[in-house]
């Protein structure tokens, strides 16, 4: 992909390979000409390709990789293969992995946004900290919006119809873009969307009434079958509202300022999973799950961005504050098994987990960047960001309290509260001098610093007694309940950890125009990504006679057992900083009279205290750590061919290699059968890192045929393959790894320019392929309860991809 881009019109009449014109370095160039391993997708190849989300469109872009789980939670961007986080269900997050930066328009936010009106994706490989107000580890993607437009009125109408191989019912979407300017310098853009994705997994077990019915009946006895569960068809479906408001105004020919209002809602029904490998033995799309697991996500945005034209420079600012929102339920039942504190032995026992959180973001991003004619060019600017995440999780056990004999009215039996601060800021900048027409060197630096605190408190109200119950506190109120305990001495204990860090990153690159069509550079470059909580509450203290140590994290010397040894070594609570330096040899070039483009790059990334997933002693809860180092080296190439006047094709290849560069103690956390006794298995130098491929290569080409009418149809075809990806770092801990597959779409558009059809085939072979996976083959284990009956442990899943998928596309444009 990269420079192969065609939205660039050729200035002659010649056939050339276009090339999109990006912002990335801050200045409006072409993806050719900037020293940098750029690669960028336009607004029409997105239509062209029916892209809906960034994993649609990072699958084109050499070394990168999205690991699917589905909309119900976060999707990891691991570029160049910087991830040590084993895989697994990714509830509650929300920052895309953390190694990319992701921003919308000019504000630095993650969000999965549909793909909906936009100029263009931009992709940016390597730490880019000296250009970025956002500190980055492994690269940055941005979003770049259509503005308003003061050329005149649009009016686009678009709609969607599909059906999945395996789904019940119909998916569709529909939508709709405006453009209204109402003087020569305002005009106001927006558009709406609307898609309901069918979902095609089944959750064929799920109880009856949860505490009542047995979840693990007779499975031979279709009566008992019938009597305790029911199935669900098409369990992960999900219902997006997105839509886009923006205000642009130009008082004077040197300031104009947008104003924009971003909103996306998504309603999602399940998990994308199949418990194939699971000892029940569903079906390839089928999930074993107890009860439904819905969850709702809502992403704000509220932006201003003004350019200034000062003569010498651009002036930008930027300002956003944005707000995440998720409210959803899980299954909880196969962890409070795993804890091994006799749970099972209830024969209707079913767990439930209540989660909700609030991520309120406020940013602000000041730059200048010079315009003058010089042989030297600058940008500087100041960047600053306040965060807060408030969460709880609350865990029920329906019917538990009355069997044990406890008084619990409301089955409470597990409560957690986290509430964190982040404040940071930073000033960046870089200075490029042309030593001659054709050699060019750029130096740039970032100085950092931030500051964390976060609060959290863990109580097991299932052992309280009246009439004085703990009573669980409302998202809204939790910061205040939290402070004031710790403040009062912490009788409810709440615990306060902190950080904070500072520092500077370096950039140096030079380029060198070989010839008028080759150009060659060498980057070398830093990249940072600061340290968090795990969002975990602390344990409290041991006590042999009444061990309350479930879902928790232990600080370091905290006992944790009856063993002398039994004592952590470890802050289980947070993490610090990580740090690469990425060194990046490359050449971009234009053959064949403009007709091909191939660039390429080769890298080595050093990573410095890596932050690494492991799991907590207690429950194995997954956490993250930091390791001594790791490292990535690899190459990527890609490039395009205007065949001739009707037929172009592109293309992209990666290839990296990612492991650790020193042991790494109690690594992987992992469980010891028969039973579910947590073990922590140590890393190795030179094991290698979970998440990724190293293999990964795309390919697609568009054959456009004219007609008599003046109308034209374009027939498109696609195919992307990636390697196989270890879930656990070095295979550890009975790791699974997941099969190389290859996707194949297709797709043929019939054109007049006012209106356009398309009829589409997604994964055109039907491919079964896994993404991901929570758990392992070790947690297939069969027990049993009070009554003799087998009690089936379904921790172990895997994430699958969308099967085959056709469908009909529709839009028109009224101007």
């Amino acid at each position: 992909m990269g420079a192969s881009a065609q939205e660039e019109p050729s200035s002659d009449s010649e056939l050339r390979a276009q090339t999109i014109t990006v912002t990335a370095t801050r200045r409006a160039e072409s993806v050719q000409d900037i020293p940098l391993n750029i690669a960028a997708l336009g607004g029409e190849q997105i239509e062209e390709q029916g892209f809906d989300e960034l994993a649609d469109v990072l699958a084109y872009v050499p070394g990168i990789n999205v690991v699917d789980r589905g909309g119900r939670q976060g999707n990891p961007v691991i570029v160049r293969g910087l991830n040590a986080d084993g895989l697994g269900s990714g509830d509650g997050n929300n920052d895309g992995g953390g190694t990319v930066a992701t921003y919308l328009g000019e504000i630095p936010l993650f969000v999965d946004l549909k793909l909906n009106d936009l100029q263009r994706v931009e992709v940016l490989l390597g730490p880019q900290g000296t250009l970025y107000g956002a500190g980055t580890l492994g690269g940055a993607i941005r979003y770049i919006p259509n503005k308003p437009d003061f050329d005149g009125d649009l009016l686009e109408v678009r709609s969607e119809f599909s059906k999945y191989s395996e789904a019940a019912s119909l998916s569709y979407e529909t939508g709709l873009t405006f453009n209204k300017t109402f003087a020569p310098n305002f005009a106001i853009r927006g558009s709406v969307d609307y898609e309901d994705d069918s979902g095609f997994i089944d959750y064929p077990y799920i109880v009856q009434e949860i505490g009542v019915s047995d979840p693990d009946p007779d499975f031979s006895d279709p009566t008992d079958v019938a009597s305790n569960l029911r199935g669900v068809t098409d369990a992960n479906g999900e219902r997006t509202v997105s839509g886009r408001l923006a205000a642009r105004w130009e008082p004077t020919e040197w300031l104009d300022g947008t104003a924009t209002y971003y909103y996306q809602k998504s309603e999602i029904d399940g998990r994308q999973g199949s418990s194939w490998r699971n000892t029940l033995q569903t079906g390839k799309y089928e999930l074993a799950k107890r009860v439904e697991e819905p969850n709702e996500i809502t992403n704000q945005l509220l932006a201003l961005e003004l350019t200034a034209d000062l003569g010498f420079a651009e002036l930008t600012s930027a300002t956003g504050y944005s707000r995440f929102d998720d409210n959803g339920q899980r299954d909880q039942t196969d962890l409070l098994i795993s804890l091994e504190y006799s749970y099972e032995l209830f024969p209707t026992f079913t767990s439930f987990t209540h989660e909700k959180g609030r991520e309120n973001t406020f940013n602000q991003e000041v730059r200048l960047v010079s315009t003058t004619d010089s042989r030297f060019n600058w940008i500087v600017g100041a960047f600053y960001n306040n965060s807060d995440v408030t969460s709880y999780s609350q865990e029920y056990t329906p019917g538990y309290a009355d069997y044990v004999g406890f008084d619990r009215p409301d089955d409470l039996e597990y409560y957690s509260q986290f509430y964190s601060s982040l404040e940071e800021a930073a000033l960046f900048g870089e200075v490029g001098f042309d030593i001659t027409d054709r050699w060019t060197v750029t130096v740039g630096g970032r100085y950092y610093e931030y500051d964390l605190e976060s609060f959290s408190d863990v109580d097991f109200p299932l052992f309280d007694s009246g009439p004085n119950y703990l009573q669980p506190v409302g998202i809204s109120d939790m910061e205040d309940s939290l402070k004031s305990d710790f403040a009062a001495g912490s009788p409810n204990g709440t615990e306060r950890t902190s950080q904070s860090d500072d520092g500077t990153l370096f950039k140096f690159n030079t380029s060198y125009q070989v010839t008028n069509d080759v150009l060659g550079y060498f980057t070398v470059s830093e990249g940072y990504r600061i340290g968090n909580s795990n969002g975990i509450g602390v344990c409290p203290a041991y006590d042999p006679t009444n061990n309350q140590q479930g879902a928790c994290a232990l600080l370091p010397g905290q006992q944790f057992g009856p063993g002398a040894g039994d004592v952590s070594t470890r802050d289980e609570s947070q993490f610090g900083p990580d740090t690469t330096t990425n060194y990046e040899l490359g050449f971009k070039s234009t053959l064949m009279d403009g007709r091909v483009t191939l660039n390429g790059a080769v890298y080595y990334i050093e990573w410095t205290d890596p932050q690494l997933s492991s799991a907590t002693i207690n429950a194995s809860i997954p956490i993250t750590v930091n390791a001594e180092g790791a490292e990535s080296k690899g190459f990527e190439v890609n490039g395009a061919w205007a065949v001739n006047e009707n037929l172009s094709v592109r293309g992209s290849y990666s290839h990296s290699e990612a492991t650790l560069t020193a042991d790494a103690p109690g690594l992987v956390g992992t469980i010891s059968p028969p039973g579910f006794g947590s073990v922590l298995l140590d890393g190795s130098d030179g094991d290698r890192l979970p998440g990724s491929p190293e293999d990964q290569f795309a390919v697609f080409g568009t054959y456009v045929m004219p007609l008599e009418n003046g109308a034209e149809v374009a027939f498109n075809a696609g195919y992307t393959w990636q390697g196989d990806v270890l879930s656990r770092t070095g295979g550890l801990g009975d790791g699974l790894t997941l099969d190389s597959f290859g996707l194949a779409n297709v797709s043929a558009v019939y054109d007049t320019g006012d209106w356009q059809a398309t009829f589409f085939v997604n994964n055109l072979f039907d491919e079964f392929y896994e993404t991901g996976v929570v758990g392992t083959n070790l947690y297939n284990q069969v027990l049993s309860d009070d009554a003799g009956g087998p009690v089936y442990q379904r921790t172990y899943y895997t994430h699958v991809g969308a099967p085959r998928s056709i469908g009909v596309r529709f839009k028109y444009t009224f101007e």
